[in-house]
Formats: C-alpha cells, structure tokens, sequence
C-alpha cells in the first residue's frame, strides 16, 4: 500500500479538484485576473473549476468569459499539473493556450474577480508575491518556452 504523504487510504473518499485554465496572449501581453480571495488581491489566468457535462475545452472557454468577458479560442493544450496546496487541498489543473477573440466589456465577472488585466511576462513574473498559487507563473513559463501540444492528446467521450 502507498503511504505517501497525501495518497488515498482504502475507505478515504479522496476527489482533487480538477480546474482548468488558459494562457490567452495579445500583442505578447497574458491575460490575467486580479481576483479577491479571502480578502488578499492575487493574480491567476482566466481559470476554474471543470462543470459536471462539459470538456476540458469548453470549461477553459466558459471559465476565460466568466471572469474576463473575453471569448477566446483554445488552440493548444499545455500541459497538466498536480499541486498539494498548504490547506491539504489537492489541485489537477489542465492548462490551454489560448487567443483572445472578441470582448464584452458590459459583462458582469464572476464573483471575486475585481477586473481582468493585461500583463507582459516580465510585469506577471515580477508580481509573483501576488500569485495565487505557484501554478500561475508554472504555465506561464511552460508557454512561454514553447510548450503547446495538440489538442487531440484530449479524448472526451460525453
């Protein structure tokens, strides 16, 4: 048996959170959300949780507008990461590459989400106290050095 730190135990009702989130670039600024979590302001891309019924594709578009007002196209898939956050909580979030499309500037974000910004990378690196997890800046530079891989490596069988 696995005795790992934070591995299931047989009769632990173990679930991760499985989120999705998407780099979308214009003109080499990254789409960021400056969003309210327990009343600390920290940044993260356009991101959350997969809904019951949809693809990871379709989470990541639903998820960018939500908190943005941008629609965007998914064009690459970046990569999966797995964070143990200090809470005890555990994170499996599914990462796109993304192009911004059109803007409502009209639509009302999600709740907590004070505004959506545009950041070069540098501006994004430098505010890394203000991230809301180490995953922002890690897909970040995952895009960043050119990791994009098809997304047909995504199979969804509804």
């Amino acid at each position: 048996m696995d005795a790992s730190p934070g591995s299931a135990l047989p009769g632990r009702d173990w679930h991760p959170a499985v989120t999705v989130a998407s780099v979308v670039v214009r003109d080499g600024r990254l789409l960021l959300v400056e969003e309210r979590i327990e009343g600390r302001l920290v940044l993260n891309q356009p991101a959350g949780h997969l809904d019951p019924g949809e693809s990871l594709v379709q989470a990541a578009v639903r998820e960018a507008l939500e908190e943005t007002g941008w629609e965007i196209a998914v064009e690459s898939f970046i990569g999966a990461y797995q964070w143990h956050a200090p809470g005890g909580q555990q994170y499996l979030r599914f990462a796109f590459g993304a192009t911004a499309v059109a803007h409502d500037p009209a639509r009302s974000l999600d709740e907590g989400i004070e505004r959506a910004v545009w950041l070069t990378p540098a501006e994004l690196r430098a505010r890394a106290a203000e991230h809301r997890s180490p995953l922002v800046w890690q897909v970040a530079a995952d895009w960043l050095a050119g990791r994009r891989q098809p997304l047909s490596l995504l199979q969804w069988l509804p």
